[in-house]
């Protein structure tokens, strides 16, 4: 077994054992759910972020990005976890973070970070259902003069977001792991 499916096997039990709940939930996207991933649980628990970062790292490294970031609250950690990885596996990213709206004051800007115009960056958000998030973030990114190439995100629920994503966002999205992947 490799490092990189070590590491996969290792998220996909930390999302199962702090993540992964049952109940009745009303998801971002307005739908009900009786399963629910609090994917915070894992990327503010040190094991899990540092799981899911050298995960990242990787396909940033493969993907030749300069950049990786979100919208906040979901891809903020992750954005953090990965730029400090980043340097630690010898292939610096900056992150950004985009606003759900302009902040009220000083610059006004819609994203967070030194990124300069026409980088090549990556998407990320924790979990995804419909993929509103990600797609948000690839438009505010692209009026902001990035290059979005590819989204990823630590978990797909496999409910319509990956083909959004790809329809609506017009680039890739790659989950690190997939609901059905998680009880097989």
């Amino acid at each position: 077994m490799t490092e990189t499916d070590q590491l996969l096997k290792r998220l996909r039990q930390l999302l199962l054992e702090k993540a992964y709940m049952k109940g009745d939930f009303v998801l971002t996207s307005g739908k009900r759910s009786d399963h629910y991933f609090d994917c915070k649980r894992v990327t503010l628990d040190p094991e899990g972020l540092a799981v899911a970062s050298e995960l990242l790292v990787e396909k940033l490294r493969a993907a030749s990005i300069d950049a990786i970031g979100g919208l906040a609250i979901g891809a903020d950690p992750i954005v953090a976890g990965v730029v400090a990885s980043s340097w630690k596996l010898g292939y610096p990213v900056r992150g950004f973070i985009v606003r759900k709206e302009p902040k009220k004051h000083g610059t006004s800007k819609w994203i967070e970070g030194s990124i300069e115009r026409g980088s090549r960056v990556a998407i990320v958000d924790d979990v995804v259902t419909s993929g509103g998030s990600i797609i948000t973030a690839v438009n505010s990114a692209k009026v902001e003069g990035l290059e979005p190439v590819v989204a990823y995100t630590l978990v797909d629920r496999e409910e319509g977001g990956a083909e959004n994503i790809e329809r609506e966002g017009s680039l890739p999205f790659e989950p690190l792991v997939c609901y059905s992947e998680l009880f097989s």
